[in-house]
């Protein structure tokens, strides 16, 4: 018998969020945690986002269907507005977890992991890289993910929310 892989998925909080909500749609976490486990077998799932009190709610919604939460503060950047920058805070965890995982499931569409995906890919630790939407995908990353990238928009009838839900 075949030992199920043990891959960990690194997920950007805000580029996720912000790029599907871009395409008018939001993401069901709970079937999205499922798709996870049952298409990559993602056993741990990181979310990295900054940390501000008022979202409390949602970060116990993340919780309940079985995300793993890693926050970082919240800054006000040049204009007031909030910024909980995490890219530095998810490549370090990655290389952390690094022995611990079979293979790597990176979901955002941030050019700035390209490094991280390259190492992975070169290693073969790359299981998939996850982009909300082929149009806003950094080119980097899509150079660097080669075959293994797959926009969420294309999986949208399997992890989105129901017209009828929050």
């Amino acid at each position: 018998m075949k030992k199920k892989e043990n891959n960990f998925a690194f997920i950007d909080g805000q580029n996720t969020y912000k790029g599907v909500q871009g395409l008018g749609w939001r993401i069901d976490w709970f079937r999205f945690r499922v798709y996870l486990r049952e298409k990559y077998n993602v056993q741990a799932a990181y979310i990295f986002l900054g940390f501000m009190a008022q979202h409390n709610a949602l970060y116990e919604h993340l919780q309940k269907a079985g995300f793993i939460l890693k926050f970082k503060p919240v800054l006000p950047d040049g204009e007031g507005k909030p910024r909980g920058n995490v890219d530095a805070d998810l490549v370090l965890h990655a290389m952390l977890e690094h022995e611990t995982s079979d293979k790597a499931v990176l979901v955002s569409s941030d050019g700035d992991f390209y490094s991280l995906v390259a190492h992975w890919y070169s290693v073969s630790k790359l299981k998939i890289v996850l982009s909300p939407y082929i149009r806003t995908c950094s080119s980097l990353l899509k150079k660097t993910a080669k075959e293994k990238i797959v926009y969420l928009d294309t999986v949208r009838a399997k992890i989105s929310q129901k017209k009828n839900t929050a």
